[in-house]
């Protein structure tokens, strides 16, 4: 891949439309062997772009997904105690009291689970998504800084795994709590706004072929006003997309109020922005 120009072309033929900034990002992350680390407001994409790199690259993808308590067992790796268990009581009947012999074959590498990144770092090539870093303990943090400098995960009992061919890794955040400095350190960075309107026309017309010029425009243009207004969560394109194949799905041609009003829930997931944009009428003149 030779240029970010290239690496947008690519993703745009997998309906991935990338502006200048991301595909730039994207290609120094590839190219330096860079974490990337993706911030911006949920639904704009992050996500998607791990999984289209992924399939541009031809690689699996191999998600982590954060969330409060997560531990080193559940990212890194785990032993299969049943397992064990069962090859302990096999032996046993067997006849085999050694207990050395028995200690070795108990930790093989046979009745380790590789978790996510143990999973990334064995694979090759592979692509690493470790999505919503931002929700997950700081301590948390350490584990991963120290797997993301090295591509290596120690285990006591075999010894240390190293990748052969680093993944390519993509880590995503909402912003929810900001993510320490020695981590983004590590990484490259690129914030992702929600795209313009252009664009977004580009994306609603590109993801969902049924859908004409003048209804992508429409939502376009209604979803550019609601982020705009004071909700507890802006629509971004995921949801656009999710709201424009709703309207499709009841045969809409043009953004009609009452079909708009409808489909609400496919657009806007709070209660109470729901009934913001109901109570001051923003339906009634979308054609304006």
């Amino acid at each position: 891949m030779e240029s970010p120009g290239r690496l947008a072309e690519l993703l745009d033929e997998r309906a991935y439309l990338a502006d200048d900034g991301l595909a730039t990002a994207a290609f120094l992350a590839l190219r330096m062997g860079r974490p990337l680390l993706l911030e911006g407001e949920a639904g704009v994409g992050k996500t998607e772009l791990a999984r289209t790199l992924a399939a541009v690259l031809g690689a699996p993808l191999i998600r982590l997904q954060c969330y409060e308590g997560l531990d080193a067992s559940q990212a890194l790796y785990d032993w299969d105690f049943a397992r064990q268990l069962l090859h302990l009581k096999a032996a046993e009947a067997g006849g085999i009291t050694d207990a050395a012999r028995l200690e070795g074959e108990v930790y093989d590498r046979r009745f380790l689970i590789a978790r996510p990144l143990l999973k990334a770092i064995e694979t090759q090539p592979a692509v690493l998504l470790i999505d919503e870093v931002d929700r997950a303990d700081v301590e948390f943090e350490a584990i991963l800084l120290e797997v993301l400098s090295d591509f290596a995960i120690s285990v006591p009992e075999l010894g240390t795994i190293r990748a052969e061919r680093p993944p390519v890794v993509v880590l995503t955040s909402n912003r929810t709590r900001e993510v320490h400095d020695a981590l983004k350190r590590r990484c490259l960075y690129h914030w992702l706004e929600h795209p313009s309107f252009e664009r977004e026309v580009a994306i609603l017309r590109r993801r969902l072929p049924a859908c004409s010029e003048s209804l992508a425009e429409q939502v376009a243009k209604a979803t550019a006003r609601l982020r705009e207004t004071d909700l507890i969560k802006p629509p971004g394109i995921a949801e656009t997309l999710d709201w424009t194949e709703a309207l499709l799905t009841l045969g809409a041609r043009e953004l009609d109020p009452d079909v708009a009003a409808a489909t609400l829930g496919a657009l806007l997931k709070h209660r109470e922005d729901h009934e913001a944009v109901l109570g001051n009428g923003f339906f009634g003149d979308l054609r304006r």
